[in-house]
């Protein structure tokens, strides 16, 4: 017995009123002060580290059973309409699905790409640990030549006799040099942050394969699931369009024996036709599944997939809502990357400040030089030869006292990006827990409509079967058993879609929290084949032509 309103109005003050499936409202006590939660660097640390292990292995290579179904060369382009024609259709199971995906998709292979790229990133950050060493040669060999000569005239002061005096020079000479230089940091107050943001870097590459593995599988289920149900569409536009014919030819029969009118054939026409447009629109997006699993796959331009499995259901989900919430702040590799993006910007602040801290290096300069030949030297001369080796080491620093304040500058910005992330670690954990149970809630829609669809259909079937005997019988018109056959069609079809969308939010729920805890069941669906007495099931579906679009709607024109 519900209270008054004036009763739930005072109660509002130190209580919570919910509306509940059993009773119009409640009271729910007030809610006590939850105790402070942890921080996500106590949980995780500051700078997580990417596990592989929280999730099970890509496989590295195909099965026995796919080996010819291995993805084409990379740069593979056609060039020719028969190595693009449809050659062979395989079925696969949903298994077989999950590992072509994981070894042919090139999608997951650049993102393995670029765990490489950051790893080779890492390593170059940390080469500057290490001395460098390099040798650099001016003259490996050089040759000079030439000859000058000089006229310059002088004047005797004491007799004011003016004089020429010339000299005639001549160069050639070989030489060869070389310098070895060697240098070594030994204050780099940029070198230590610079490796960290690296190193964060690969940890989130890492972990963004991870992610994109997780995402892969469930592409690859869902497309799978949409295949599946493009099958079952199609079976059931079979289905209606038999159905369909046996109406026309019964109303066809009972209006040439007299005993019923034009209009139950034109009812029974306009049925059929709407069948035939399910069946095609069926066809059509069977044949767009198929092709969009096969880019998924990256299968070979002439195979196109189809489903092995019939649809029904994969299991029930077994955590509970909390369970599911916690598990994906556990194991969902986008919270381990925003705590990396905060240790990533600190990181860039820390170097932003060492730009304008004492660097020192010690270095080492050894040069050697040796020639052969004479250089600027008069022409009565002989030539000369020799060598030289010099070398020079010592300690080098250098010091940016003031740069205008930039790299406080960039010091502020790194530490605003830092805080900035923080904030979308907020915003990631929040969409995290939405997304469970968004999908926690979904699927037990989904399970819902598998229930009540299923009595759809039950019903609906012996409603046609029922409606045809009082057809047959001269007490009904063609009207009731149409209206019928289209409620079975559409039960039908309410079905399938609740069989995929349960099976894809089952798929989705497991990718939001990596848990994979799923109890395989007995789906209660209908029978696979139809009873011998179905006469329907009998009649052929006779193809039909295609008419050019243009020539199809000038058919359906009213007269004028």
């Amino acid at each position: 017995m519900t209270r008054p309103f004036k009763t739930w109005l005072a109660a509002a003050g130190t209580g919570l009123l919910a509306i509940t499936g059993t009773g119009f409202a409640q009271e729910q006590p007030a809610a006590s002060v939850q105790a402070p939660l942890p921080l996500a660097p106590q949980v995780k640390g500051l700078r997580p580290k990417s596990d592989a292990s929280v999730l099970a292995p890509a496989a590295t290579k195909l099965d026995p059973s796919l080996q010819n179904l291995a993805a084409p060369a990379t740069l593979a382009l056609p060039n020719k309409p028969e190595q693009v024609r449809i050659a062979e259709l395989r079925p696969l199971s949903l298994k077989d699905v999950e590992n072509l995906a994981e070894v042919n998709n090139p999608n997951l292979k650049a993102i393995a790409s670029q765990v490489d790229q950051a790893q080779s990133q890492l390593r170059s950050q940390i080469a500057a640990w290490y001395p460098t060493l390099s040798v650099n040669a001016q003259n490996l060999p050089g040759y000079t030549g030439g000859n000058q000569r000089i006229i310059s005239p002088s004047t005797n002061q004491l007799t004011g006799q003016t004089t020429t005096q010339k000299s005639y020079t001549y160069t050639s000479r070989w030489d060869m040099g070389a310098q070895l230089s060697a240098q070594w940091d030994l204050i780099n107050p940029q070198r230590v942050p610079q490796i960290a943001a690296a190193r964060d870097q690969f940890e989130q590459a890492k972990n963004q394969y991870l992610i994109a593995l997780r995402e892969l599988r469930l592409q690859a289920a869902q497309a799978y699931f949409e295949l599946q149900f493009s099958d079952e569409a199609v079976r059931i536009g079979q289905d209606s369009v038999r159905a369909s014919i046996v109406s026309l030819r019964d109303a066809t029969a009972r209006f040439q024996a007299g005993v019923a009118t034009k209009l139950e054939v034109l009812e029974a026409e306009t049925q059929l036709a709407r069948d035939q447009q399910l069946l095609t629109n069926a066809l059509a997006q069977q044949s767009v599944s198929r092709r969009d699993l096969a880019r998924l796959l990256d299968l070979p331009q002439n195979v196109s997939p189809t489903a092995s499995q019939p649809l029904k259901p994969l299991g029930v989900w077994t955590a509970s809502l909390q369970e599911s919430v916690i598990a994906a702040y556990a194991f969902r590799e986008e919270l381990d990357n925003a705590l990396l993006d905060i240790s990533a910007a600190n990181s860039q602040a820390n170097s932003a400040l060492g730009s304008v801290q004492p660097f020192l290096s010690i270095f080492n300069n050894l040069s050697g030089f040796r020639y052969q030949g004479i250089e600027n030297v008069l022409v009565d001369l002989k030539g000369r030869s020799g060598w030289a080796v010099e070398n020079a080491v010592g300690l080098q620093a250098s010091w940016n006292i003031f740069d205008g304040g930039a790299a406080r500058a960039q010091y502020r910005q790194a530490k605003q990006r830092a805080q900035e992330n923080t904030f979308r670690f907020a915003d990631t954990r929040d969409r995290l827990r939405f997304e469970v149970e968004q999908s926690f809630y979904q699927l037990r829609q989904a399970n819902r409509n598998i229930q009540t669809t299923s009595r759809q259909v039950i019903s609906s079937r012996e409603a046609l079967r029922l409606a045809r005997l009082r057809f047959q019988a001269g007490v009904s018109t063609q009207r009731e058993v149409v209206d019928n056959q289209r409620d079975l069609t559409q039960a039908d079809l309410a079905y399938a879609q609740a069989l995929a969308d349960y099976n894809d939010r089952l798929a989705t729920l497991r990718r939001r929290t990596g848990l994979d805890q799923i109890a395989v069941c007995q789906a209660a669906s209908l029978p696979a084949s139809k009873s011998i007495d179905d006469e329907s099931n009998s009649v052929p579906v006779p193809p039909e032509p295609l008419q050019p679009a243009c020539q199809a709607a000038v058919s359906a024109q009213p007269a004028s």
